[in-house]
């Protein structure tokens, strides 16, 4: 019945791609949005906040609630420098760094056996590309209408 509807399509593989992911970061005790904020910040410690949205393609206040969770943790600080806010991964952050890594390429590799790894370049760069056109799209509509 829903063959042709990206919304229901993209939504089921959504579901079955997050519940793989909350399986492999709940070891941590950490969301899979939480486990890569941590690990984008591991492999870039001082971003700003606005760096980190643009990065990981959410909005500024789902980045502020991401931090103050991972601070709660004790597991990223921020720091003023100057007129900005910089974020930094602690020291009990780094100690699980290669952990949170070896995750992350046990998922690679895992939907690359699912997958296959041709298959899997294509799947992520046609998501890629459609999150782009559709960002177009949506900016256009809000020029037109503003």
């Amino acid at each position: 019945m829903f063959e042709r509807c990206l919304y229901f399509n993209v939504n089921a593989l959504a579901r079955r791609v997050n519940g793989i992911w909350d399986e492999a970061f709940a070891e941590f005790d950490l969301s899979p949005s939480h486990a890569y904020l941590l690990r984008l910040l591991l492999e870039t410690p001082g971003l700003t906040q606005s760096q980190i949205t643009r990065e990981l393609k959410l909005e500024k206040s789902t980045i502020t609630r991401f931090i103050t969770a991972l601070e709660n943790k004790q597991l990223l600080s921020r720091e003023r420098q100057g007129r900005e806010v910089r974020v930094f991964p602690t020291a009990k952050a780094q100690k699980i760094q290669q952990q949170l890594n070896t995750t992350g390429d046990a998922l690679y590799q895992k939907m690359m056996d699912s997958l296959g790894r041709q298959n899997l370049a294509k799947i992520v760069n046609v998501l890629r590309e459609t999150g782009h056109n559709l960002a177009k799209v949506s900016d256009a509509e809000k020029e037109a209408s503003g």
